[in-house]
């Protein structure tokens, strides 16, 4: 009986930590957004996970902007870009205008982010960020593969569809046969 009592606990305990988990990546996955393409990660988010200051993360970053070249890595946000997604309002903090236009971190960038940033707590949201950025993928994956075998299922019914009607009409043109030949059964009789 003790044993059942500490593997319901186990259980309890392992389920309460798989419920965390994916709340905490589904908090992640909010704040991953689709911009010029690509899905990235923005540097006030990116702070506030990493428990510091968004100033402090992007000093750190320009310090080590060589490690950031290229925009699959990183790319500051335009004005237009910042007016036309309303990051602002994401940004409780100091409302809808940015004195500074964010950094979008792609997942590239992000898992250069805990180089920089090494520290314990930088690498395990980073380790989290990665997951995040890969079920990310894996359901666009999954969406992409379900579509393709959906086309192919429309497919094969239009398929099915065409070679059903062809036989109706083969015993259509039977049945008038038969029909025919026994009328003219009945008649020689």
């Amino acid at each position: 009986p003790l044993r059942l009592v500490g593997s319901e606990m186990c259980i309890r305990d392992r389920s309460k930590l798989i419920s965390s988990y994916t709340m905490e990546l589904q908090a992640i996955q909010n704040k991953i957004y689709e911009i010029r393409g690509q899905k990235v990660m923005l540097d006030f988010d990116l702070a506030e996970m990493y428990g510091t200051e968004t100033a402090q993360l992007k000093r750190a970053v320009r310090r080590n902007i060589e490690r950031f070249e290229g925009d699959d890595f990183m790319f500051e946000l335009t004005k237009e870009e910042l007016s036309r997604c309303q990051f602002g309002i994401l940004n409780k903090g100091r409302g809808s205008n940015f004195k500074y236009k964010p950094f979008a971190f792609t997942e590239l960038g992000v898992a250069m982010l805990s180089s920089v940033l090494n520290s314990k707590t930088a690498i395990e949201i980073n380790r989290n960020i990665m997951r995040a950025f890969v079920a990310i993928r894996n359901y666009t994956l999954q969406t992409i593969t379900s579509s393709i075998e959906i086309k192919e299922l429309q497919e094969r019914i239009k398929s099915l569809e065409m070679a059903n009607e062809e036989t109706l009409c083969a015993i259509n043109d039977l049945s008038e046969d038969t029909q025919k030949s026994l009328d003219d059964i009945c008649l020689l009789y």
